[in-house]
């Protein structure tokens, strides 16, 4: 268990953690010259069955409270501390309020120095500190008094930690592994060392972590966990890891070292906020803010997402827009105080670290953003797969929750969804409205048949852009191949089809079709079929009729007119295509030239240029000069890789 200590400058925090642990955990020169704690301190209390408890001592002076909030940030249990003979002061309100603000619910209130106080002047302090708790989620907390210099109940406040402790419920430790790192140093012989909370997860020796936001991969050489040796460090203890790869110049207070896969910053931040009462005003648009998570502390710029801003005591939507990125996971609890770090604002919720940078208002994101608001994973997918655009990834929803690797999966079995697997990741419908999708595919594919029933099928594209859902073409093409995978549809190149509907021409042009055919397909002449002439004089045909059957075959897509009168098959320029997806894969530039492409294909300089022309018509090849490039939105356009 992790404990921490918060109340007004001078009450006795580190006195009483010396108390408890015997280690003074003011470390700095300044600190020891001038009583007071600056920078985060650390202790440990060991525990019967061999563990520990650790505690962080904070700063209480206002001017050190953004060093308070990394310091409560990942703790347990708070240890507000009011001093007898001061009473509730400044910073005794801004710390509880900080604590209130970062979800903190369980809590000892310490009345240090009792030694000065008398019966009537403690059961006084007492009474305005049951005030300042009141509304609070804290305000069962119980209070006991306790003297550092007479050892009056530093006993029973341990014990009474430690019965804390004991009905503490463990953290679950399923999560992918966060830590936050509060402080870095070198030891000598080692190298760098980080320490911090560990938020979510477990870490091994020997495991490779990241450094976020930066992105410097390092490994785990040895760890401390409580203040112990240990191969393994959870999810709730304070750790000490030293990583090998990393020098200590590329670490800094407000770094998460995670998961490689979790490795995702983000600068801007979808949140619910809760402003403080105490606030002169409602929150405006863009105003200046410094941003307190976990240990870091970023400028920012606020953005309510309601019209007229969020009133003091007040909780609503809002856009954070970040200085520069941090490491952070969806849930996890922040403070906002203002640019002069004289005062917090409020605090609140991440809820989305992906949102929209424009359209935030709108009734559908902030619908989105309720959702997002259910602490549950399951809750808020079902919620958000109810909502437009009806679709979730799953694959970056788990990412950014800092969920186990196997959530997404675990997700899609719990709720009984549709996964499609879209590039690494996956992305999840309803089973409904996964059925109502390929339905509607179904109906619009029949309808389009029964209009035109000599083409080959629609066009993959225009099929994506009336249906509803508008998928996103990555996740439209994943749900295509599922249902080609099912047998529910067809596809030959870009168009898609009913499995059973083929285009049909008349038994006359199918007659004729089957003579020019082979003419057009001769393997050996593939690259240089003959034109509509040359097969009409072959045939003893009129060429006006060689021409229009050659044009209604075009129409269902077994063959391409690459330039007047020069039909092509279409398996032929799907070798094409091929061969301009080759010649731009082995380009260092992704740059290849007509003669290039001409000696592929073994065909003369102007048959060449035509299909290529072609090919830019079409978008398969975007043109520079006398350079081409493959396009690789379209490469799929005539069925190339």
């Amino acid at each position: 268990m992790i404990v921490g200590t918060a109340g007004h400058v001078d009450h006795g925090k580190t006195a009483l953690v010396r108390a408890l642990t015997g280690t003074d955990t003011d470390r700095l020169p300044e600190e020891k010259k001038r009583g007071i704690t600056i920078d985060l301190g650390f202790a440990y209390l060991p525990t019967g069955d061999g563990d520990a408890l650790g505690f962080v001592d904070v700063p209480g002076h206002e001017r050190f409270v953004g060093t308070m909030v990394a310091g409560a940030t990942g703790i347990d249990l708070l240890l507000l501390i009011v001093a007898a003979d001061d009473g509730v002061m400044p910073q005794t309100r801004e710390h509880l309020a900080i604590a209130d603000l970062l979800g903190l619910r369980r809590a000892l209130v310490v009345m240090s120095k009792a030694d000065l106080a008398d019966a009537e002047r403690r059961a006084a302090v007492e009474a305005e500190i049951r005030g300042v708790l009141a509304g609070t989620a804290l305000a069962d907390a119980p209070v006991l008094p306790v003297s550092t210099v007479t050892g009056e109940n530093v006993e029973a406040l341990k014990a009474a930690l430690d019965a804390e402790r004991a009905a503490r419920a463990g953290r679950d430790g399923a999560g992918r592994f966060r830590l936050a790192v509060d402080r870095s140093f070198v030891l000598a012989g080692a190298g760098t060392v980080v320490t911090g909370t560990v938020l979510s997860g477990s870490v091994a020796v020997g495991d490779r972590v990241t450094l976020s936001p930066s992105g410097t991969a390092a490994r785990v050489r040895s760890l401390h966990a409580q203040n112990h040796a240990a191969e393994r460090g959870l999810a709730g203890q304070r750790c000490a890891l030293n990583l090998a790869g990393v020098e200590r110049a590329a670490v800094r207070r407000g770094d998460v070292a995670l998961d490689p896969s979790l490795h995702a910053p983000t600068d801007r931040i979808d949140v619910r906020l809760r402003v403080l009462p105490g606030e002169p005003k409602p929150t405006t648009t863009w105003l200046p803010v410094r941003l307190h998570h976990g240990a870091s502390d970023v400028a920012a710029r606020l953005v309510p997402l309601a019209a007229d801003g969020i009133a003091p005591g007040a909780e609503g939507f809002a856009q954070l827009v970040l200085e520069h990125p941090i490491a952070a996971a969806a849930g996890d609890r922040f403070v906002l105080r203002d640019t002069s770090a004289r005062r917090t604002l409020g605090g609140g919720t991440l809820l989305d670290l992906r949102p929209p940078a424009r359209k935030r208002r709108t009734p559908e994101r902030l619908a989105q953003l309720d959702a997002l608001s259910e602490p549950a994973p399951e809750r808020a997918v079902a919620r958000l797969l109810d909502l437009a655009p009806f679709t979730v990834d799953l694959t970056g929803f788990c990412r950014d929750r800092a969920l186990a690797a196997d959530a997404p999966d675990a997700l899609a079995r719990h709720l009984g969804l549709v996964a499609l697997r879209v590039g690494d990741g996956v992305t999840a419908l309803s089973a409904a409205r996964w059925d109502a999708y390929a339905a509607a595919l179904a109906e619009a594919l029949a309808a389009f048949h029964a209009e035109n029933p000599d083409l080959q099928g629609l066009g993959s594209e225009r099929l994506r852009l009336q249906l509803e859902p508008r998928l996103p073409r990555p996740v439209y093409v994943a749900a295509l191949a599922r249902l080609v995978e099912a047998g529910r549809v067809a596809t030959e190149g870009s168009w898609v089809r009913l499995p059973d509907h083929v285009a049909r021409l008349s038994p006359a042009d199918e007659a004729l079709w089957a003579r020019i055919a082979p003419l057009v397909a001769k393997h050996e002449e593939r690259f240089r079929p003959p034109r509509v002439r040359d097969v009409a004089g072959l045939l003893g045909a009129a060429e006006t009729e060689v021409r229009r059957v050659c044009k209604l075959v075009g129409r269902s897509g077994r063959i391409d007119q690459v330039a007047h009168d020069h039909f092509f098959t279409r398996a032929t320029v799907s070798e094409m295509a091929a061969i301009v997806a080759d010649l731009s894969g082995s380009a260092g530039t992704g740059e290849f030239t007509a003669a290039q492409f001409r000696d592929r294909v073994e065909n003369g300089r102007k048959v060449a240029i035509q299909i290529l022309e072609f090919f830019d018509r079409h978008g398969l090849t975007m043109r520079r000069g006398d350079l081409r490039r493959l396009n690789p939105h379209r490469a799929d356009l005539f069925g190339a890789p």
